[in-house]
């Protein structure tokens, strides 16, 4: 106990443990919400993480619309749940892989291949 005001050092309180699977959940809706549009048919993103020693490290599973500039979605997607986890889980997030599961044709692609036929 630390003096006068009878209260408990920082130091001595403990600490706060964000289970792996909690901060996944964090980075699969942070990815959900940075993809441009998001195809009707398609799964919602999915993240897998290892945390040690307050550093993260994520790996997410995401389908895109086609055609769309997949480096540009990723590169977004990437920051985006870097600095959520950041943000929320207090960790930081020197790598964050992102797999291109399946590309689904968006409504103009499928007509537009109709009249090419």
């Amino acid at each position: 106990m630390s003096g006068v005001s009878g209260r408990i050092a920082a130091a001595e309180r403990g600490e706060t443990r964000i289970a792996d699977r909690v901060v996944a959940k964090i980075a699969a809706q942070a990815a959900k919400e940075a993809i441009d549009e998001p195809p009707k048919e398609g799964a919602a993103p999915r993240a897998t993480v290892t945390v040690h020693r307050g550093t993260a490290r994520v790996r997410v599973s995401l389908e895109l619309g086609y055609p769309c500039d997949i480096g540009r979605q990723c590169g977004g997607v990437r920051r985006h749940v870097a600095g959520r986890v950041k943000a929320l889980a207090g960790m930081e997030v020197p790598e964050v892989a992102v797999q291109v599961e399946r590309l689904h044709p968006t409504g103009a692609s499928i007509a537009a291949q109709g009249r090419i036929r």
